[in-house]
């Protein structure tokens, strides 16, 4: 298939098939959907963490790991409701987990899992008031690494490869294809 391509008037092959980096890119969101299936699964199976598990983190960050702009967030309604944002995080991480190893729904996952890091990094690496500007960021490492791999599962084809291919996916896509119609 051809398009022409935007402001040239030239036409480019414009290709369904996954392309080297596509497969790359596949594999890395493979790896942290696998990372997040063991998390959130851990978390689902085993009580302790909504029960227990949870507000000793939250506390742990409120010790000193915690912006400060998070931290009355984190000490009211977070802490008021532990138990329903337990679940929240346990099962969220177990969705994400399963979008991105089945590459289904993977931008709505990787959106969420940016948003998840996010508040992970604001909540627990917070260098103190006083550290240099590449603190902020050694500080940050666990968490800006995985929010800068759904960033990158937000902006490229991280589901064009090693994919489940939904069956009612399949078949709007040809019936949107003029050449399938006729």
């Amino acid at each position: 298939m051809k398009s022409t391509r935007p402001g040239t008037g030239k036409l480019e092959r414009v290709t369904a098939d996954p392309t080297r980096n596509d497969r790359a890119l596949a594999l890395l969101r493979i790896a942290v959907g696998a990372l997040f299936l063991v998390f959130g699964e851990y978390k689902v199976a085993d009580s302790k963490f909504v029960d227990s598990g949870f507000r000793y983190w939250i506390e742990r960050f409120l010790q000193g790991g915690a912006y400060p702009f998070l931290a009355p967030l984190l000490r009211g309604p977070i802490l008021a409701h532990e138990h329903a944002w337990a679940w929240i995080v346990a099962l969220g991480e177990l969705g994400i987990g399963v979008a991105l190893v089945g590459g289904i729904g993977v931008r709505v996952a990787s959106g969420f899992g940016l948003a998840f890091m996010l508040a992970l990094l604001f909540s627990s690496n917070y260098p103190g008031p006083d550290a240099p500007l590449w603190q902020y960021f050694g500080a940050a490492l666990d968490h800006l690494t995985l929010a800068l791999c759904f960033c990158a599962f937000l902006l490229g084809r991280a589901d064009a490869a090693y994919r489940i291919k939904l069956p009612w996916r399949a078949r709007s896509a040809s019936r949107s294809d003029p050449a399938v119609r006729g």
